[in-house]
């Protein structure tokens, strides 16, 4: 295996995840950069005149990520990263309208060549009450606009895409009752699962509910 996906919507806890297993496995990381999108608070404050820029600004920051990680793959046993590629198009197509989704699956097409798709992605799980309670507990200013409603339609993306999606093995977790930052026998339990190889689709079971 090369390269481990942690996927979700916003505040599910992708990045905290990835950043732990990158520690357990002693490998790289490579974390979305978002605080660097100049667009995306600028998008939360006005959504239909900053969509296009911001999504675009992710999209081309993802692929020269995804890129960079290519010219040097031959030389790295395992990376882990807190989003994969096919996330740029799940959130394009839920801020874009019709006419701008169009043109954005023009540039996708166009510039989204050879790009390796995750040998295992894990796909994080939570209702929007959940994320929003998240979402505030780490404050950040641009977030304050995100609500229930897109959190919603959010994660109704996320269950269509994994719900075909044949790419690449996929565990998935509900995270509602799932702690892998502070459960030790949650986090242990996700490890064994990585270890014994994931099939498909599979779900993940916390060590609660086993027996």
């Amino acid at each position: 295996m090369r390269i481990l996906a942690i996927e979700g919507p916003i505040g599910v806890g992708e990045s905290t995840l990835a950043r732990r297993l990158a520690e357990t496995y002693g490998t790289e990381l490579m974390l979305e950069a978002t605080v660097k999108n100049p667009f995306l608070e600028k998008f939360y404050d006005d959504p239909i005149r900053f969509a296009v820029p911001a999504q675009l600004y992710f999209l081309f920051q993802r692929v020269k990520q995804l890129q960079d990680f290519r010219q040097d793959d031959l030389f790295r046993r395992l990376f882990i990263s807190d989003y994969m590629l096919d996330k740029d198009r799940i959130f394009a197509a839920l801020t874009l309208d019709h006419a701008e989704f169009e043109m954005y699956c023009l540039v996708y097409e166009r510039i989204v060549d050879n790009i390796l798709n995750p040998d295992l992605v894990v796909y994080l799980h939570a209702q929007a009450p959940t994320l929003l309670r998240r979402i505030a507990r780490r404050g950040l200013r641009y977030e304050k606009g995100v609500d229930r409603a897109y959190l919603d339609r959010l994660g109704g993306r996320y269950v269509e895409f994994f719900r075909g999606y044949d790419r690449a093995p996929v565990l998935v977790v509900d995270t509602e009752d799932i702690n892998f930052d502070d459960n030790e026998a949650h986090y242990a339990a996700l490890l064994k699962t990585i270890a014994a190889g994931v099939r498909g689709t599979q779900y993940f079971v916390a060590p609660k509910l086993i027996g």
